[in-house]
């Protein structure tokens, strides 16, 4: 993800410093750079020279020292909060008064690394989706120190490399990793329940749903290893929040070292001459997955709204964009029709009598007086 900001940056004109304390993983980075850009010339897409110049924007290096007099720093390191405190603690002793100091956490507090400098209202989290050099979406998240003029400058910088910016509260997972929980956690709850199996619950996501991938292929895609880890993280900072509940499947496989493509072995074999199981296509029993997670990612959006996360444009932007999904998820809820997501929801919490499916007071609300999100 690093060298992916770098490479976006150094794109747009702009002298970047790659760093890494291990100069193994910054090499490493650097030529698998250098072989994305080779086959971005090889499409005609680039010249041989732009490459070039581009390559000699980078000055890679393991002397955290040489940001010294830089403008914009974005951390993208492990996901552990005392480390990024760490860090930007001491990049607050390299870097002058007016440098920005950005994260690109995708589901910790932004307020809480800020905590850790002299100066907090120059943090800001600035979250890109992989691979940052072709996904548009960055979502922009101020902490409560964040100045007014930090927010405004790292935003201009940002929109200035043609990304999509979307604004986001500092809240667990911000919008499209809380927003998205529904997508996996959803899924494996009807795969445990024994409804249907893997490529059922994916081949209705996405050949009924329009979904680009099925929650277990992207899992495998994503890893999960990761995918387990940011659920995780998101429940437990949501005060043990039921709706974000991970499960023993995602957490048992990640154990065992099952962690989807990178190591072979996911919920899906991808050893060579694997045979995977065949979908059953029961077009009601596939409606009735897809209604079923449908109703749960457009709760979790409308409850986004309902606690003022992000505005209903960026929550959709954010979606769409961020994670490909076909439609914005309250522009869906306005086609499907705001009481029958309100029916849906009822209809399982009903059945559970549980939590999770707890229908956002925003919906009902919508519902009742014959409301939708957009005219």
């Amino acid at each position: 993800m690093g060298s992916g900001i770098a490479q976006v940056a150094a794109t747009y004109g702009h002298e970047v410093v790659l760093f890494d304390s291990n100069m193994k993983a910054v090499e490493k980075a650097m030529a698998e750079m250098q072989k994305a850009l080779a086959r971005v010339v090889e499409k005609g897409k680039m010249t041989e020279q732009a490459k070039n110049e581009l390559l000699a924007r980078i000055y890679s290096t393991d002397k955290m020292e040489d940001y010294a007099g830089s403008h914009l720093i974005i951390e993208a390191i492990i996901e552990n909060i005392e480390v990024k405190k760490s860090v930007f603690a001491k990049l607050e002793t390299i870097v002058d008064a007016n440098c920005i100091l950005a994260s690109n956490t995708s589901s910790l507090s932004i307020a809480s690394i800020a905590a850790a400098c002299q100066k907090p209202e120059r943090v800001i989290g600035i979250h890109f989706f992989n691979p940052a050099p072709l996904m548009k979406l960055v979502e922009i998240i101020p902490a409560v120190q964040t100045s007014a003029e930090t927010l405004a400058k790292a935003k201009e910088i940002i929109d200035s490399w043609e990304k999509l910016t979307v604004l986001t509260k500092d809240t667990p997972g911000f919008i499209v990793n809380r927003v998205a929980r529904p997508f996996y956690g959803e899924a494996l709850r009807i795969f445990e329940e024994g409804l249907a199996d893997i490529a059922t619950i994916d081949w209705a996501m996405t050949t009924l749903g329009g979904f680009r991938m099925g929650p277990f292929t992207l899992m495998d895609y994503i890893g999960n290893d990761i995918n387990y880890t940011v659920t995780e993280t998101v429940f437990t900072a949501f005060y043990y929040d039921p709706r974000y509940k991970p499960t023993f499947t995602q957490k048992r496989l990640a154990e065992a070292g099952y962690l989807g493509r990178k190591t072979g072995r996911g919920h899906y074999s991808y050893a060579e001459g694997a045979v995977q199981v065949e979908a059953n296509k029961d077009e009601a029993l596939g409606q009735l997955i897809l209604n079923r997670v449908l109703a749960m990612l457009i709760n979790e959006a409308a409850d986004a709204l309902f606690w003022n996360i992000a505005s209903k444009e960026d929550i959709d932007l954010a979606m769409t964009n961020g994670v490909n999904y076909p439609k914005g998820l309250l522009k869906w809820a306005d086609e499907i029709g705001v009481q029958e997501c309100v029916n849906r929801l009822d209809v399982l919490y009903n059945e559970y009598h549980e939590d999770r499916y707890r229908c956002s007071p925003l919906l009902r609300k919508m519902a009742r007086e014959g409301k939708s999100f957009y005219k």
